[in-house]
């Protein structure tokens, strides 16, 4: 059998929120810890509003940079005033990744009970780009990134993750 070793990606964070600042933002600041901590690359981080032609600018500027390799995004997956990150997210996906969202809803169930109807998270794959779309909870962060996220973006994740199909990364 074959070793595998790690492979670091080139992820980038968009925190979507009306009101926070680098000052302020907890639960991007997590994620930018978390990924650098297990040795992928911080791309780039970015705070935009709660508003869905905002977020998809910028998501579709990422997701056509063959440098990204994965968007992280925090917020606006709520039900309330103007939470339109699925909104904005969905129709640049290529394919949607159910799983992830029905999984998140499952541990969050664990921490938060029934509160967790209240979230929207997706994730998917665009232009070979998987862009994960979070709560903006510290906590929520925390869960995806622990719970789901980092072992799908280690290569040495058996039986399978997501890092061996990326066609960009594997083709090297």
């Amino acid at each position: 059998m074959t070793e595998k070793f790690f492979i670091p990606l080139n992820i980038s964070v968009l925190v979507v929120s009306d009101t926070r600042t680098e000052a302020d933002d907890v639960s991007g600041k997590i994620l930018v810890d978390s990924l650098v901590d297990v040795g992928h690359r911080l791309s780039e981080k970015k705070i935009v509003a709660d508003n869905i032609y905002r977020i998809r600018a910028t998501v579709s500027a990422w997701i056509a940079d063959e440098s990204i390799n994965v968007i992280l995004t925090t917020g606006g997956t709520g039900v309330t005033g103007r939470d339109g990150t699925p909104e904005a997210i969905t129709p640049l996906l290529d394919k949607v990744l159910d799983g992830f969202g029905e999984t998140f809803r499952m541990l969050s169930y664990q921490e938060i009970k029934t509160s967790t109807i209240q979230s929207r998270a997706i994730a998917g794959v665009a232009n070979a780009t998987y862009v994960f779309c979070l709560p903006g909870s510290a906590s929520a962060c925390r869960t995806a990134w622990n719970s789901l996220i980092k072992e799908q973006l280690d290569y040495r994740t058996r039986p399978c993750n997501l890092v061996q199909l990326m066609p960009r990364l594997m083709e090297k």
